[in-house]
């Protein structure tokens, strides 16, 4: 296991982050710059992905830039909010659990979460890309859709009450699920009890961690934002608004 990364008067032993705005532009891949430190990142200390994206978001926005590099191993991927996990065993990235929903809990999301958009008139026509996608163990709104520009979304719903109310529709409907804000316009629906705080803690099981071996970089960790449960969980947490405030604050860390 790698030494760690010592940030005010602690020794942390794995770099958790969100990857939406926090690593990179939503759906965009990583810049030459945070690659390059992220690279550096993974030579000192453990480092873990954990978002509402699928692993082909993962591959193209991180995976992709990063290549091939000396220290692969030390990087851990939990996709889908964490109801995902892999990691690397050579010759590739395996699946070490998966927390899929079942088709009836699938069904029922799909047919809450688009009756609520559109009863709430949040059901958009102009779109980029598949509103709605059951990604396994996450059923995933996108008001504008997967591919929908930075710029549409950040204007989209500024203030979040848009979301806010979906995602309370949707809640209300399925008590059975977990119904958590996303990215910028999107709802997550996953099984009961699984969110960020879930994927950490199993994590922090199979690697022998305590909640004081993690620091973690999220942009949503306000009240019922997605990053919010880890923070919760007890471990030091950084917010930041973008990956130029993630690579400024991680780069005084790495380099000191």
């Amino acid at each position: 296991m790698a030494d760690g990364l010592k940030h005010n008067g602690k020794t942390y032993k794995l770099v958790m982050f969100d990857l939406d705005d926090t690593l990179a532009p939503s759906k965009t891949a990583m810049s030459d710059e945070m690659v390059e430190l992220f690279r550096e990142m993974l030579g000192k200390s453990l480092g873990c992905i954990i978002s509402g994206g699928q692993m082909g978001q993962f591959q193209t926005q991180v995976l992709d830039r990063l290549g091939e590099f000396e220290h692969r191993g030390n990087l851990h991927l939990m996709p889908t909010n964490g109801t995902r996990y892999l990691r690397w065993e050579e010759p590739e990235w395996v699946t070490v659990y998966a927390e899929d929903l079942s088709d009836d809990q699938k069904s029922r999301a799909l047919a809450v979460v688009e009756e609520g958009a559109r009863e709430l008139g949040l059901w958009e026509t102009q779109t980029w890309g598949p509103i709605l996608e059951d990604r396994g163990s996450q059923i995933t709104f996108s008001a504008l859709g997967q591919a929908a520009p930075v710029d549409a979304k950040a204007a989209w719903d500024p203030d979040g009450r848009k979301k806010e109310s979906l995602r309370a529709y949707a809640a209300e409907r399925l008590a059975d699920l977990e119904v958590r804000s996303g990215g910028s316009t999107s709802v997550d629906i996953t099984a009961k009890g699984i969110d960020k705080a879930y994927g950490a803690r199993r994590l922090m099981e199979i690697l022998g961690l305590t909640v004081d071996d993690i620091l973690f970089f999220g942009d949503r960790l306000d009240e019922g934002g997605n990053d919010r449960p880890v923070m919760e969980l007890g471990i030091d947490s950084l917010a930041v608004h973008g990956w130029e405030d993630t690579h400024a604050k991680l780069s005084a860390i790495v380099r000191g």
